[in-house]
């Protein structure tokens, strides 16, 4: 099957304007107010790194790193420096990037059954909608099941979403159990030869132990109909939260197997570096990244891309 790939240079430039300011431009104003990077401007660089939600271990290895690329060239100008930084990001995200799309492993699983989990207000609903549609303009038969039942504007707006796609919903009463909408939305995808299936799930506050063991009783239903579902569970997190998405990150890993990641609202936060401290944590790929609000602004993450974005280089 022909791998889709939802990417726009351009606009995923525009949608790091803010993280890029933090960082980038910091970065090489404290290079350009130096005529020789010495260790006070690799000390100043460090603070500027881990004061942009990148980490603290990050930080020390990229500077590490660049006093030894530094030792063995000559040239000690911004565009070495710089591009030094760079390299040393591109390569902590492609350690952990994903191996394998959704549209390869639809060759293996059929349906292929994707658990969406996040906590209300990270753009969970939203996401569905934009990934439902990314699917749909590949050629495939989504479904989508809204297994969020305890709050009826989350099924609403799943609603008006699966509308606007072109796609079928699988929906119950306001309070009706969650996993029997999971039940029910994979036997109907088994039966209508569907090729992805969506699984929304309620926004499930980390600190609550019954939301949690609410979303282990749906993988248990949801592997009855078909014995290795979910194959994907994807986490949304909202790129605005910075160390808080961490967080989230690190408490959702401790209940339940991710697979992906989906950073959102990264076109209105200067906390983009953030994303690069999740992934050294959690060594889980980040899947997609939203920079808009646009139905085609939920874009495939890649990690160089990313990292020239942020830099305003041109891709190659």
């Amino acid at each position: 099957m022909k791998i889709f790939k939802n990417l726009n240079f351009n606009k995923l430039k525009n949608g790091l304007s803010k993280t890029r300011e933090k960082l980038v431009t910091s970065i090489n104003e404290a290079v350009s107010r130096r005529a020789v990077i010495d260790e006070e401007v690799l000390e100043e660089i460090e603070e500027i790194l881990i004061t942009s939600d990148i980490g603290f271990d990050i930080a020390m290895n990229i500077i590490d790193e660049t006093r030894k690329s530094l030792k063995s060239q000559s040239d000690r100008s911004k565009i070495n420096i710089v591009e030094t930084i760079k390299n040393e990001l591109v390569k902590l995200l492609d350690e952990h990037s994903t191996k394998t799309s959704e549209f390869e492993l639809i060759e293996k699983h059929h349906p292929l059954v994707i658990l969406i989990i996040g906590v209300n207000g990270a753009g969970k609903t939203t996401t569905i909608g934009k990934l439902a549609y990314i699917y749909k303009k590949a050629g495939l038969k989504v479904l989508i099941g809204s297994a969020d039942t305890f709050r009826a504007a989350a099924n609403e707006q799943l609603e008006i979403w699966a509308n606007r796609v072109g796609v079928d919903i699988i929906q119950k009463a306001h309070g009706a159990d969650p996993s029997s909408v999971a039940f029910d939305t994979l036997n109907i995808a088994k039966k209508n030869d569907i090729d992805i299936v969506l699984i929304d799930t309620a926004g499930r506050l980390h600190t609550k132990n019954n939301l949690m063991q609410e979303l282990n009783k749906i993988k248990k239903v949801l592997s009855k109909v078909i014995d290795d579902a979910p194959h994907e569970t994807f986490l949304v997190l909202d790129g605005n939260t910075g160390q808080n998405a961490l967080i989230q990150a690190k408490e959702f890993s401790k209940v339940t197997d991710v697979t992906g990641l989906i950073i959102t609202k990264l076109d209105g936060t200067a906390k983009g570096g953030s994303i690069f401290q999740i992934i050294a944590e959690q060594k889980v790929p980040v899947k997609y990244i939203g920079v808009g609000e646009g139905i085609d602004d939920l874009q495939n993450f890649d990690a160089k891309e990313f990292v020239n974005a942020l830099f305003e280089t041109e891709p190659e």
